[in-house]
């Protein structure tokens, strides 16, 4: 995963910058393709926060698991509005890092909200990320830790 974001910055809902390598390392991470403008985006973000706030905030010791927000918003402050209304404490690629138009053709992303599950490498695991998590909530986590080839002893 570290080396899709090799050599760019990600920043973190309050604005900060974040250091890929540190932040994603050894992570199952969700690439979360989204816009505030969209309504599937805004039914699906709280239930996305609910699954991240539990595996991550409310276990011990917390998943190793990190969202990356991808937005499709049309500016940088309507991004910065829905990241700060409704996304949880995860991370998102700057609003004008152009790299976001070769990470939703790498993924093939055609339609949001979508939410494609990757390992270490930027392969994917699951590019059903959210019709898994409605459907199967925090077990699903399971299976994609499995898929990630990451050692963890981890148990929910």
């Amino acid at each position: 995963m570290v080396d899709v974001f090799s050599g760019r910055l990600l920043v973190s809902r309050d604005g900060r910058s974040v250091d890929p390598e540190e932040a994603l390392q050894n992570k199952v991470v969700g690439l979360y393709f989204s816009a505030g403008w969209c309504s599937p985006c805004r039914d699906f973000t709280p239930v996305l926060c609910d699954f991240y706030t539990e595996l991550v905030e409310e276990t011990q010791p917390p998943a190793p698991f990190e969202v990356v927000f991808i937005s499709s918003d049309h500016s940088a402050e309507e991004m910065a509005g829905y990241m700060r209304a409704m996304h949880g404490d995860w991370l998102a690629l700057p609003f004008h890092d152009p790299y976001k138009h070769d990470l939703k053709k790498k993924y093939n992303i055609t339609a949001i909200p979508k939410l494609v599950i990757v390992k270490q490498t930027g392969e994917v695991i699951t590019d059903k990320g959210r019709k898994q998590i409605r459907d199967k909530g925090l077990s699903c986590f399971r299976n994609w830790l499995e898929g990630a080839d990451i050692f963890q002893n981890f148990s929910s």
